[in-house]
């Protein structure tokens, strides 16, 4: 079941994927993996992934979100409230792998309980950091790219997850409701 409080979150996946593939950071750091946005305005929950220079996890929960407030500027960002931990938290993350060429997180977050998540993260052909997050959509294993949260008065009216299949032949979707 969907939780109302965790739509935006999904949002936020989404875009965290399509950032990642821009590889913005060439070595190491913080390094987008998705991001959420939601029809009530353009605000987006951003998630990073910290790595090291060898495009590795860093630390034991390297993952963590922020507010990019995109209405009061591209650059400006916010924390997530502690009121919001709930919609946009982290339920759990464990390191699944790491070595020197990468590693996998495996990522719950507190809006999609039963809809885990691997990010991968590795290094591209062009020297950049990468990190995508993995997950079945539509019943397909898929390299999430966009989450979008349709809200109605009373909560959310749906979550909508698009991403490739694993071999990027095809676009998947899926549309969510409570």
């Amino acid at each position: 079941m969907l939780c109302a409080r965790a739509i935006p979150i999904l949002v936020g996946l989404a875009s965290f994927a399509t950032a990642a593939r821009a590889g913005t950071p060439s070595r190491g750091g913080m390094v987008p993996v998705l991001s959420i946005a939601k029809s009530e305005n353009k605000n987006q929950v951003q998630y990073v992934i910290q790595l090291d220079d060898g495009c590795a996890p860093v630390g034991a929960a390297p993952v963590s979100a922020y507010w990019r407030m995109l209405q009061d500027g591209p650059t400006t960002t916010a924390p997530i409230l502690s009121r919001e931990v709930r919609a946009y938290g982290l339920a759990s993350q464990t390191i699944s792998s790491r070595d020197k060429s990468g590693g996998t997180v495996r990522v719950v977050l507190n809006a999609l309980p039963r809809r885990p998540m691997t990010v991968e993260t590795s290094r591209g052909s062009d020297g950049a950091c990468r990190a995508l997050a993995v997950l079945p959509i539509a019943g397909t294993l898929s390299h999430l790219f966009n989450v979008y949260v349709h809200l109605k008065w009373d909560g959310v009216d749906y979550v909508l997850l698009r991403g490739w299949s694993m071999d990027g032949s095809r676009l998947v979707s899926e549309r969510i409701r409570e």
